[in-house]
């Protein structure tokens, strides 16, 4: 076996508007030709992946930030948040006037008011991403198969994603829900623009570990590339870590090197450095 891969999603291996340069392509196929193991490493639930994404031919994922993990369609681990946390966030998040969408392998579904209630949260989030035509995007646009009108008590969920109003909605629902793992996307602290409730103690580092393990593989054979704060435990958990030009300063300072952007092939341009893409 060779290296284990693990690519961060967006912003990593698509661009913030989700294009798949075809140079991140070529570098998954060669470095797979070569005898390595390529896997997802992303916030995005299953149906989040889109078959552009699949059919680069991956050899798995791991979604929602760690609950889920898979390999070459065999579940290897799958944690959910149960129908009872779900009904209480819901119910939570109802009473505040939050908009909200939850997150699972079958599909997102959206809060009631979603589309408009959340549409300058998500037009903000792309102009900080420096997306084009961020001011004239759209709900429908950044979440093509966002499920509109669906049952929102369920017992399928990886997370919850919800707009917040204020960071006080974040520091409010992480004392509402000890039982679940609070977080915040789309910026830092007090400038996020979503919060988000997952399945306590997962992340993206204890999800490699698990998928390690079940290949019979050895730590010191992984590498990862993330751009966000999210994927920095990712990073530091595996034998070498990549952080993409297009990222934050706290990601460059824990990784082992800095890549270019998405855009600019980085990706490819990392996998040459690192010797992935020569034959073994």
């Amino acid at each position: 076996m060779g290296k284990i891969i693990f690519l961060d999603v967006d912003g990593t291996l698509v661009d913030y508007e989700g294009r798949l340069p075809e140079s991140a392509v070529r570098a998954v196929r060669k470095a797979r030709e070569n005898g390595h193991r390529v896997y997802i490493c992303t916030g995005r639930s299953r149906a989040e992946v889109y078959p552009p994404l699949w059919d680069i031919g991956l050899d798995g994922m791991i979604g929602g930030n760690g609950s889920y993990v898979e390999d070459h369609e065999t579940v290897v681990m799958r944690r959910l948040i149960t129908a009872e946390q779900c009904r209480k966030v819901v119910d939570w998040l109802h009473g505040r006037g939050l908009e909200f969408y939850l997150e699972s392998n079958n599909g997102l579904f959206a809060s009631e008011h979603f589309e408009t209630g959340a549409l300058e949260a998500i037009r903000l989030y792309a102009k900080r991403k420096e997306a084009p035509g961020a001011e004239e995007m759209t709900v429908r646009t950044a979440f093509p198969d966002m499920i509109f009108g669906g049952e929102l008590c369920r017992d399928d969920l990886n997370k919850i994603s919800f707009v917040l109003s204020s960071y006080q909605d974040y520091l409010d629902a992480k004392e509402a829900f000890p039982d679940l793992k609070a977080g915040t996307w789309g910026g830092r602290g007090e400038e996020a623009l979503f919060g988000d409730l997952g399945v306590k103690d997962v992340d993206k580092a204890a999800a490699v570990r698990a998928l390690v393990r079940y290949l019979g593989a050895d730590m010191r054979d992984t590498i990862a590339f993330g751009d966000a704060k999210v994927d920095i435990p990712m990073l530091q958990c595996c034998s070498f870590g990549v952080a993409m030009g297009n990222g934050g300063a706290e990601i460059k300072a824990a990784a082992d090197l800095v890549a270019g952007d998405v855009e600019d092939d980085g990706l490819y341009h990392a996998f040459e450095k690192l010797g992935l893409l020569n034959a073994v």
